[in-house]
């Protein structure tokens, strides 16, 4: 069913989540969000006290890893991890530059590929991530690759991480996500890159409703053809 799903990538703080969830409202599809994924493995290597960048004490963990994704009433997808609900934890500051580490790992991408795979063969999905166009969905019907300044992208995650009571300074942000976009582009596995065949939207400049109106017409417009 690859065919009817949609793919959305693009770097740290790009909105990937919030349109991305939008956009499956709209078009009565499943929304998966596959960073919560890789945060939840984090998550994991966090509590095990792991190094996030090294393949040989994170590959034990994936061996019998109690990983299952879930949706609550409200439509929005929990993460749980051992049978505990983690959706709120993997968000925290200290587990978003976990997460680049560890889905930079061969390991952690090839035990997750036919886990977001199975997905869209079980539904019509929108997936966002780093290379849900190039790698996990190839065949998407729709392909976006949406971006936006750093600076703007620091800016909305400064916002996000305040909505949910975390502290956090402007500088600290942008270095995290000028940091993380340099370890997604250079890492040697399933490296963030837009997909031949995907539309580009930079939202540096639109707001969250003329981002999801601009996202919404790309979307249809490429599952009509």
């Amino acid at each position: 069913m690859q065919e009817k799903s949609v793919a959305i990538d693009g770097p740290a703080g790009a909105g990937k989540s919030t349109l991305a969830r939008a956009l499956a409202r709209e078009l009565g599809y499943l929304y998966v969000d596959t960073g919560a994924i890789y945060r939840t493995v984090a998550l994991r290597a966090w509590e095990a006290g792991a190094d996030p960048s090294d393949p040989e004490q994170i590959a034990p963990l994936l061996k019998g890893l109690d990983l299952r994704m879930d949706y609550g009433a409200d439509g929005v997808q929990r993460m749980y991890l051992s049978g505990r609900d983690v959706t709120e934890a993997i968000r925290v500051h200290q587990i978003s530059g976990l997460a680049s580490q560890v889905a930079a790992l061969p390991p952690v991408r090839d035990f997750l590929l036919d886990f977001q795979r199975r997905q869209a063969m079980e539904h019509d999905v929108v997936m966002d991530g780093r290379d849900i166009g190039t790698v996990v969905l190839p065949h998407a019907g729709a392909k976006v690759f949406l971006t936006a300044a750093p600076e703007a992208r620091a800016r909305r995650r400064l916002l996000e991480l305040k909505q949910r009571g975390q502290e956090a300074e402007l500088e600290t942000v942008l270095r995290d996500i000028v940091q993380r976009d340099e370890q997604d582009r250079n890492r040697a596995v399933a490296p963030l890159r837009q997909a031949e065949d995907a539309v580009l939207l930079d939202t540096t400049e639109l707001g969250l409703e003329e981002s999801l109106k601009a996202l919404i017409s790309l979307v249809k417009g490429r599952l009509a053809q």
